[in-house]
């Protein structure tokens, strides 16, 4: 079955789900704020458009799209009052695979125009929203359509899981017990994957449009380093337990890989100026805590996982091993981090359009 048709977050706005289990993701983007903050404001002075057009890739169905799109609008205009121009017409874009919950996403629009006429008074300019459904790593939008393009928590998700990875035996992601066929795999697919991303997304965007980034990542040049690796292989050692108890056939676990790539600050510029089409305004790395979010830290932390991971499960283990492979998932959470503090590495990348 082809990625796109599995990778989403869980949908709905049940227990499991990743509109409530999406608390982590709302931390990031908003230790990320500042850069998206400052991009937009520099973007809205340097080309001052009548109708601002903003995109969110990988919006998911939680409420941190619109969250991010209340921080832009807000900013945006902030940036317009102070500078005494009529304010403009806006037009957000919510793009995300087809499979992704956009029923969901969309009753929230409402509270968004509340909250927005809330923060800057009755007198905001209209606000269209739009569904994008669709691969970000192929074409969405026409030609020079687009001023800012933001995106969080989505762009360390490869296009496919990388071929080659047939001796990643008994793992499901990058690990110190990888073979170097397999890391080298996974990092040619980022970098297939990226430069495609970024040869669309230059032809989408206005000459002098920004784009800002936040993806997972890590600060080592090591693709195996545990800031990177250690939450799938926590969820690797629940699989291995239930191989081990013949619950899940082995062939399954050894076929199974996630298909995402956490690059270094390194990797990541190394490709954005291969491109050339951008040029890198900020980077910078940033830390979260797993238990950033809530009181209980340690079941929470896992249930993000499993809202973001469970599409991809049930699709090849099936979903009758769903519940258990979550549980001992849960239970494997809880000791770690009653014995350590584990943190996610997050990348966020600023730029702007070349002319």
């Amino acid at each position: 079955m082809k990625l796109v048709q599995v990778l989403h977050m869980k949908e709905g706005v049940g227990d499991a789900s990743y509109a409530n289990n999406s608390g982590l993701q709302k931390t990031v983007i908003s230790k990320a704020k500042h850069v998206a903050e400052k991009a937009i404001t520099n973007l809205y002075c340097s080309i001052m458009p009548q109708c601002l057009g903003i995109a969110e890739l990988g919006c998911s169905s939680g409420p941190n799209a619109l969250f991010v799109i209340l921080e832009l609008v807000s900013t945006a205009y902030k940036a317009c009052q102070k500078l005494g121009r009529q304010l403009p017409e806006i037009q957000v874009f919510l793009n995300d695979l087809p499979g992704n919950d956009f029923n969901t996403l969309f009753k929230t629009v409402t509270k968004f125009q509340q909250n927005l006429s809330q923060e800057m008074g009755n007198g905001v300019g209209p606000c269209y929203f739009m569904g994008v459904p669709g691969s970000f790593y192929g074409r969405l939008f026409p030609n020079r359509s687009l001023h800012f393009v933001h995106s969080s928590y989505s762009v360390h998700w490869l296009s496919q899981v990388p071929p080659g990875l047939e001796d990643n035996k008994g793992n499901i992601f990058m690990s110190s017990s990888s073979p170097p066929s397999a890391l080298m795999a996974y990092y040619a697919q980022f970098q297939k994957d990226f430069s495609v991303f970024l040869k669309h997304r230059a032809e989408e965007i206005v000459e002098g449009g920004r784009m800002v980034i936040t993806i997972m990542g890590r600060r080592s040049e090591d693709p195996t380093s545990k800031e990177c690796c250690y939450s799938w292989e926590l969820l690797a050692l629940a699989l291995r337990d239930m191989v081990s108890e013949g619950l899940i056939e082995e062939e399954k676990l050894d076929s199974f890989n996630i298909p995402q790539y956490t690059p270094s600050p390194t990797e990541m510029k190394l490709e954005i100026e291969k491109d050339g089409s951008f040029v890198i305004d900020q980077l910078e790395v940033f830390e979260v805590d797993w238990d950033c979010y809530e009181s209980d830290g340690p079941c929470n932390a896992a249930k993000c996982m499993r809202a973001v991971a469970e599409s991809m499960f049930a699709a090849h283990f099936g979903s009758g091993i769903i519940e258990e492979v979550f549980r001992r998932h849960r239970e494997i959470v809880v000791d770690r981090m009653s014995k350590e503090k584990p943190q996610y590495v997050n990348l966020v990348v600023s730029m702007t359009r070349n002319g």
